[in-house]
């Protein structure tokens, strides 16, 4: 079976492993559907990409549109230490664990903008409240609000339809919510892991995977996808 790899934006062809099983695409940063669909659709196993945490989510962006989580799984090789690469203990590009390691279900994080977070959302300053599932985090001020992947989460149980199936147990899990006070002398951090974050806030600036959203915004959310990412990850 060919591994499928994407190399994106301007990237050093020598640090790509030469292999008789990855076929190499060279694709531009945060690639488009135009870009990545035509290569998905002739995908098998699994998809290599080797750039930055946008990458990564412009690529899954397209896997979960194209209905292929099930079918196909994704190795990231990060070309700088970032949250993605810290949060699912990626060194810096090491391809070994990209392109072979086993797959681990992991929780995917999708917005109410159409996105997915695969590393850290973002609103720095703001303003509001925020709250993780039914915990109020926030009423008031902070110096920031960060969303993650768990990395901890179990993965999700699979549905059935059978009503003498035992059900599987309310998702509580998926992501963790980091808010940072800060007063003249001091600065605090407070944290709490559920399934989903809702913040309402004066009309600011939301980072999503290290890229600002188009416009400012004055409320989002953050919240685990029904169905797992299929990760290579140690």
């Amino acid at each position: 079976m060919t591994t499928t790899a994407l190399s994106c934006g301007n990237i050093e062809r020598e640090a790509r492993p030469a292999r008789a099983d990855v076929r190499w695409f060279d694709l531009p940063p945060q690639p488009s559907r135009t870009d990545v669909d035509p290569i998905l659709l002739e995908a098998e196993g699994r998809v290599v990409v080797h750039g930055t945490d946008a990458d990564l989510a412009a690529v899954v962006l397209r896997l979960l549109r194209k209905n292929l989580l099930a079918e196909l799984s994704v190795g990231y090789v990060p070309v700088t230490r970032s949250p993605a690469s810290s949060v699912w203990s990626l060194p810096v590009g090491e391809f070994d664990t990209a392109l072979a390691a086993p797959t681990r279900a992991t929780p995917l994080i999708r917005d109410d903008s159409g996105g997915v977070l695969l590393g850290r959302g973002a609103i720095a300053p703001m303003t509001g409240q925020v709250y993780c599932d039914d915990q109020r985090m926030l009423h008031g001020s902070a110096r920031s609000v960060e969303v993650f992947p768990d990395p901890d989460a179990p993965p999700l149980s699979e549905p059935t339809d059978d009503p003498l199936t035992t059900q599987p147990a309310p998702v509580t899990t998926g992501l963790v919510t980091v808010v940072t006070r800060r007063k003249l002398l001091w600065q605090r951090s407070e944290s709490a892991r559920g399934r989903a974050m809702q913040a309402s806030f004066e009309e600011t600036t939301v980072h999503r995977d290290g890229v600002a959203h188009p416009r400012p915004l004055h409320r989002c959310a953050w919240y685990r996808h029904t169905r797992d990412l299929l990760l290579a990850r140690p």
